[in-house]
């Protein structure tokens, strides 16, 4: 175990996770059922480990998730599954605090090539840069689609992540999903700003609104999406009501 965790830092720091072949079992007698449970029914809950499982639920900023940015953390994510790399199974550095959907939606995938690799909160930054971008569709009600697009200087494989990192968690459906709700949160006090002032007037505001939400956080689905109202004639000059 303390050789495994030993290559997995090695291979965190370069980002090659994914070349950690999976094994059946550690060497010995000890199964990968049986890590599991030691995982399960005394790493969680016993009080001489519960300490550390909360300390690592913890350690987000605001007990948010640091994969979708968004819903509370609820529990611990083996980054390698368990079930391909039990010597890892209690491993500090292979537990990320997840909320329970994108632990959910992950489950025991494993990549297989360097580009289908997500981010990992310990080792690497996805905010270094923008790279979350969104653009309004004139429905009715008006809603927002989201996209990845990371900046050109990024490295080939690093855009391709991001792209992966979006796919594998549902980040595109999660963040319109609050976008909806906060168009209608707003559309009242766009209705009365209207009545007052001009479309261009109101992009000028929901553009600093933008700006505020980029100050907290580069890749917020709020800074996206106040940009993308912004930048829409249709929102502005009525798509909202």
């Amino acid at each position: 175990m303390i050789a495994a965790e030993a290559v997995y830092a090695q291979h965190g720091e370069n980002s090659t996770l994914y070349l950690i072949p999976g094994t059946d079992g550690l060497s010995g007698p000890v199964s990968t059922a049986e890590m599991e449970r030691v995982y399960k029914g005394t790493f969680v809950k016993s009080k001489g480990t519960r300490e550390l499982y909360g300390a690592l639920k913890s350690a987000p900023e605001n007990d948010i998730c640091p994969l979708c940015s968004q819903r509370t953390v609820s529990q611990l994510d083996h980054h390698l599954p368990q079930s391909a790399h039990p010597a890892l199974t209690v491993t500090p550095i292979n537990l990320v605090p997840a909320c329970s959907e994108c632990n959910k939606t992950k489950l025991a995938q494993q990549a297989v090539r360097a580009g289908e690799q997500t981010f990992h909160p310990y080792f690497e930054d996805a905010d270094d840069d923008r790279w979350l971008f969104a653009v309004v569709k004139e429905t009715t009600p008006a809603s927002v689609y989201f996209f990845p697009q990371p900046p050109a200087h990024w490295e080939a494989i690093k855009a391709e992540r991001i792209g992966w990192h979006f796919a594998t968690y549902k980040l595109a459906e999660l963040y319109a999903s609050h976008a909806a709700v906060e168009l209608n949160d707003i559309k009242f006090g766009l209705q009365e700003m209207a009545e007052r002032n001009s479309p261009e007037e109101i992009s000028i505001h929901l553009r600093r609104v933008a700006a505020s939400r980029a100050a907290a956080h580069v890749n917020s689905w709020r800074r996206a999406t106040y940009e993308a109202l912004a930048d829409s004639a249709w929102f502005c000059g009525g798509g909202f009501g």
